[in-house]
């Protein structure tokens, strides 16, 4: 029997970036079916946590996530842009928020689909890897949308005109990332436990396994 999990993710968070590939190839190796569930980044949701928390906390994640992908052969770079308008100094965030909006309706458009893990995998790479400059701009996209079997236009013209629909799923998302004992990401939720972190994949793969995850 196909078993079934949650992943929590943002697209701006650079561990659900460092997560994400290998969730994706778990997924395509085991019985097991994740549904992508997007998140607004802290930043969007609360940030008055940015403001409030130790101030060495942003210098901590930027160093700890690249040693990570370091660690793991992933390409990684901050992102350019950033997701999120920001001013990384001040933390002050800006009231316009092109990219994050646009990138996480998409995603739940994605999810819509049953290729919200693709999607993500595929986007993230282009927002994180390095790879290119102004990934939000040209056919960059277009290319990460296709990559996951979707069509991006259709992605797009959506992320427009049901943006209130989507928008109210992915408070739906969080609130049942909180319900399952969490709120940050990436975090899967399988049979109702919550695995926090990039370093947790193996430890949830190790629980489906007791709950009788085989191989495809």
């Amino acid at each position: 029997m196909t078993l079934k999990a949650d992943l929590f993710f943002s697209f701006r968070s650079p561990y659900s970036y460092l997560a994400i590939g290998r969730y994706r190839a778990m997924a395509d190796e085991y019985d097991v079916d994740i549904t992508l569930r997007t998140v607004w980044p802290i930043a969007i949701r609360d940030p008055d946590i940015l403001f409030t928390g130790n101030p060495n906390a942003p210098r901590y994640i930027l160093m700890d996530s690249m040693r990570v992908a370091q660690h793991l052969g992933i390409p990684y770079r901050w992102p350019r842009p950033d997701p999120v308008v920001q001013n990384l100094m001040t933390r002050e965030i800006a009231a316009d928020q092109p990219h994050i909006y646009r990138i996480g309706r998409m995603g739940q458009a994605a999810t819509r689909r049953g290729k919200g893990l693709a999607f993500a995998d595929e986007v993230s790479r282009l927002i994180f890897s390095g790879e290119v400059d102004g990934w939000n701009e040209g056919d960059h996209l277009a290319g990460a949308a296709s990559r996951a079997g979707l069509d991006f236009d259709e992605l797009e013209a959506e992320a427009v005109s049901d943006a209130v629909a989507l928008d109210a799923e992915i408070a739906e998302n969080q609130a049942a990332l909180e319900a399952a004992g969490h709120w940050g990401v990436p975090t899967l939720v399988f049979d109702g436990e919550p695995f926090f972190g990039q370093d947790r994949i193996e430890m949830g793969q190790w629980r489906m396994k007791q709950k009788g995850l085989v191989k495809r």
